[in-house]
């Protein structure tokens, strides 16, 4: 209930809708289908959960009028800041609150100090410093704007807080990205719910209309409402996610530390003894004496041939992951408009199926670096379980042709699980220089490919392996193949969206 004499204008959060009940007849229609569903996706790092988007609201409007416990405010480090939110509630708060803020002297940027909410609705205040933006210090950035609002939330569970109102911390005078910012608003929430969830009731997101888009399109990343949206959102997730508890980590930073580095990790649990007959084989070989040494030093030893195979390992794991952040965080809407790879059903073995249409491809005309980012962006969450590649060679000409180049530095930026997991290249409706290039590309560049490759020349030989109700087809592959090689194949329908 809203507090005596509280002004009308007052929203009571328990009048709001969460984010579980905004999509409850998916939710509905989901549940019966749960089992099934389950066998046949790779599952999220945040999981479905009705619990969590139980607790969580997103509410256009001014946080200042949320009726709930504790509401956010985002200031400087005097807590004389002067944005929209800051002076929304001194309007309503004002004086008894100066005089409180006065008391604090102060509050260091990713801190949380605690006043009482005076003539608001809310109980108390939570005023917070979110960090100023610069992209040559996003590392820092991206940890203090989480501590912003880890610091509020422990707050909020030390003080038996059943409700918070949060608003959106990174203010546009602070210069940080909005989506950049909402990623780790989400994140870190998501993960303290999750952990912590039995202590606080309800989380609300007190957005503005410019911020709105941004919450609806991100949320259901961080709290999938069905499984169906877990999946669905699953590749767009970033490359960092944080640690378990939401906190942004700095992989060249990453120490792990054993508490007895002369024991192997698998057998601490074992010794519990005076530790005098440990085995000192294993020193040096534990998490803290393998941390990792300076970048640059390395960078120089892979230069000159000299860094061991674990090491290249992880400089391409990072490589890899540099990329795959790219690709999750740019606009790559025009590579996906060409239609030129997708994902369609499954091989005779229970593998993925991807499509490339090579005629879909112009190369002369699109960005090559934004394709390969499409390439990852699509990829990352089919590789992960066993897959093949059919890539329609039909009625391709010079202008869609990939240079080798290319290819090769595709096949050097992906992990290692795309060539561990690719189990066939189905090259359909290949010329005879095509055949030559192919050789010579998997003889010399890419050896790992050769015993992959095959060429098919007819849609009959592709279904001995890929039952033809399992495939897309492009009209004119199949249109090509009937004129080349009799109407047998015209009778299975394209695709409606090709």
């Amino acid at each position: 209930m809203d507090p005596l004499g509280a002004p009308s204008q007052f929203v009571d959060v328990d009048t709001l809708l969460s984010w579980g009940d905004s999509y409850k007849d998916e939710l509905n229609s989901c549940d019966s289908t749960a089992e099934t569903f389950q066998e046949d996706i790779i599952r999220s790092p945040f999981l479905y959960n009705q619990d969590i988007n139980g607790k969580v609201i997103l509410w256009k409007g001014d946080v200042a009028l949320l009726n709930c416990t504790a509401i956010v405010n985002t200031s400087n480090e005097s807590l004389t800041d002067k944005n929209p939110v800051s002076e929304s509630i001194f309007m309503l708060a004002e004086p008894d609150l100066k005089e409180d803020l006065q008391k604090l002297k102060g509050c260091r940027t990713g801190e949380a100090k605690l006043t009482k909410g005076f003539n608001i609705a809310a109980r108390f205040i939570i005023h917070t410093v979110g960090p100023k933006y610069k992209s040559r210090y996003r590392t820092a950035a991206e940890r203090s704007l989480y501590s912003c609002y880890r610091n509020v939330l422990q707050l909020a569970k030390e003080q038996s807080m059943a409700s918070v109102g949060f608003c959106v911390i990174n203010s546009a005078k602070r210069g940080y990205p909005l989506e950049d910012a909402t990623h780790i608003a989400l994140c870190t929430v998501r993960r303290f719910l999750e952990i912590h969830g039995e202590t606080i009731e309800k989380v609300v997101f007190a957005v503005s209309e410019l911020e709105e888009a941004t919450y609806q399109r991100l949320l259901p990343l961080y709290f999938p409402r069905s499984l169906e949206e877990e999946s669905r959102s699953l590749p767009y997730l970033p490359a960092d996610i944080g640690n378990a508890e939401g906190e942004p980590v700095v992989p060249e930073r990453q120490i792990r530390i054993s508490e007895k580095p002369g024991a192997s990790e698998d057998n601490q649990e074992e010794d519990e003894g005076d530790g005098l007959g440990v085995d000192l084989s294993f020193i040096g070989s534990h998490a803290f004496a393998r941390m990792e040494g300076d970048i640059d030093k390395q960078r120089k030893l892979i230069l000159q041939g000299q860094l061991s195979e674990a090491a290249l390992q992880k400089q391409h794991q990072r490589n890899y992951n540099r990329w795959l952040c790219q690709a999750r965080s740019e606009d790559l809407s025009d590579i996906a408009s060409l239609k030129a790879l997708y994902q369609t059903g499954v091989d005779n073995c229970g593998h993925t199926v991807m499509v490339v249409v090579g005629r879909n491809i112009l190369v002369t005309l699109i960005d090559m670096d934004k394709t390969l980012l499409y390439f990852i962006h699509v990829m990352d969450h089919i590789a992960v379980k066993e897959c093949v590649l059919i890539y329609f060679h039909t009625l391709t000409n010079e202008y869609n042709h990939l240079d080798s180049d290319f290819l090769k530095k595709l096949y050097d930026v992906v992990d290692v699980k795309y060539k561990r997991n690719l189990k066939a290249v189905y090259f359909v409706h290949p010329t005879f220089h095509s055949k030559v290039s192919t050789w010579f590309f998997t003889t010399f560049s890419v050896s790992g490919l050769k015993d992959k490759m095959h060429h098919i020349d007819s849609l009959h030989q592709l279904f001995s392996a890929i039952l033809p109700e399992q495939i897309d087809f492009p009209p004119f592959v199949l249109e090509y193949d009937a004129k080349e090689n009799g109407p047998y194949f015209a009778s299975y329908p394209p695709s409606p969206d090709l």
